[in-house]
């Protein structure tokens, strides 16, 4: 009876209570407490954003190592360049596919609910906006080889990481016994990095209750309703996404029960709500789809990192929503030809995107340049972009999960039995 209820209040519940107490909290500051030195200074800017921001940052230090070991284990492992390079060629093209397919899908709902029309735009309060670099496709491919390996760890930059981490681990293979002192050390310390997960994410269902009280202490309810469609078209794509293209790919390709795998992947897609980073859920990530799953961590470790960094489908419906709200809101009629340049030029930005929170509303800036968009357009939508951020977080992880059990599925590297386990390992 005691080990029964240890486990119906493991980690996963944990989280899933702080997220659902963090959301009434915050509620319940911001419409029922004054604003003054005790909320804002002590409660919403001292306590809540310290310990919210302190168990981002956790994660976020665990990120670089954890990823650089995991995937030189990964690719030693795998020790055939061919099968490597057979696991890349196929993840790239399902996150490239997936995100071409998630914008398109977002401009046709976008013109169904007609989100900017009649719009009363002094009823929304603007906010700044930060205008991104557009980087051509030649950079975007040359800034994936490191000048510099050190200070691409350093600075965590995830693409150059990756690569190096991949050469290593192949060069290791290559060398078998000549090198074993050195797969060794890398072996452990991703053993290391795995119990040092485990230790942060004990504080796990803290940081998550701060982020989310602290997120909607600031909102509030009246923010959303003067772009309540502009809303309701991102969600409702962000849905179709999620639990029909993601969820009809797993099926048809793997025979998988989409049922069970969202079931079991759910608490990772609720741990990325509540931070809105996809860098921040990869440790979780790479350990749910391995114990719950039964999927090797040969290839977890390198299509979850990758896919943290370039696949950015629920910010790529986000941008393909507000092209549409801002055309209409300005009276800007976009033909054919447009839509198929924001479509080429979101799916493009989303490669070499940071896994953080708000990035999407920078990259945001340059799809809408390149169909002659007003910039200033973003500042209408930047007052809900939060909420909105963590839904699309869910979704991007999501879909990582998916090009994880694709891949793992096509080269035999799951085991269906765990897969199929009723029995939910907490982690």
């Amino acid at each position: 009876m005691e080990a029964d209820k240890r486990k119906r209040f493991g980690l996963t519940t944990k989280i899933f209570i702080s997220l659902i107490l963090g959301s009434f909290t915050g509620i319940f500051l911001h419409y029922f407490i004054p604003g003054g030195y005790i909320k804002d200074t002590v409660i919403t800017g001292g306590i809540f954003y310290i310990f919210g921001n302190g168990f981002l940052r956790l994660m976020q230090m665990l990120v670089v190592p954890l990823v650089f070991c995991s995937l030189v284990c990964g690719s030693a492992a795998v020790g055939d360049t061919a099968t490597l390079g057979k696991v890349g060629v196929k993840t790239l093209l399902f996150y490239l596919v997936t995100t071409a397919v998630a914008i398109t899908v977002a401009v046709l709902v976008g013109n169904i609910i007609n989100p900017g029309t009649g719009l009363d735009t002094s009823g929304i309060e603007a906010a700044e906006i930060s205008i991104g670099q557009s980087v051509g496709l030649a950079d975007t491919i040359l800034n994936i080889i490191p000048k510099n390996p050190i200070a691409a760890l350093a600075s965590g930059d995830m693409l150059p990481t990756i690569l190096f981490a991949l050469i290593v681990g192949v060069i290791l293979a290559k060398l078998g016994s000549q090198t074993e002192t050195v797969a060794n050390f890398f072996g452990q310390f991703n053993d290391i990095m795995m119990e040092m997960t485990g230790m942060v994410m004990q504080v796990a269902p803290i940081g998550v209750f701060c982020l989310i009280a602290n997120t909607f202490s600031g909102i509030g309810f009246k923010a959303f309703f003067p772009l309540f469609k502009y809303m309701l078209g991102v969600l409702i794509t962000l849905i179709i996404h999620c639990f029909v293209v993601y969820t009809g790919f797993l099926k048809v390709l793997t025979g998988l029960s989409p049922f069970i795998f969202i079931k079991k992947f759910m608490p990772v897609m609720s741990f990325a709500f509540s931070t809105a980073t996809s860098n921040a859920t990869i440790p979780l990530s790479i350990e749910t789809l391995e114990r719950k799953m039964g999927i090797s961590r040969r290839i977890s470790s390198f299509t979850i990192p990758l896919g943290a960094t370039i696949n950015m489908d629920g910010t790529a419906i986000m941008q393909g929503v507000a092209v549409v709200f801002a055309a209409q809101a300005y009276g800007i009629d976009l033909g054919p030809a447009d839509y198929i340049t924001v479509i080429a030029t979101a799916t493009l930005a989303s490669i070499g995107t940071a896994g953080v929170p708000g990035v999407g509303l920078i990259t945001l800036s340059m799809v809408f340049a390149s169909v002659g968009l007003p910039v200033e357009a973003i500042a209408l939508i930047m007052g809900i972009d939060r909420i909105l951020d963590m839904t699309r977080t869910a979704v991007n992880i999501t879909g990582d999960a998916v090009c994880t059990a694709i891949v793992a599925s096509q080269n035999g590297d799951i085991d269906r039995e765990v897969f199929y386990s009723k029995s939910q390992p907490d982690i």
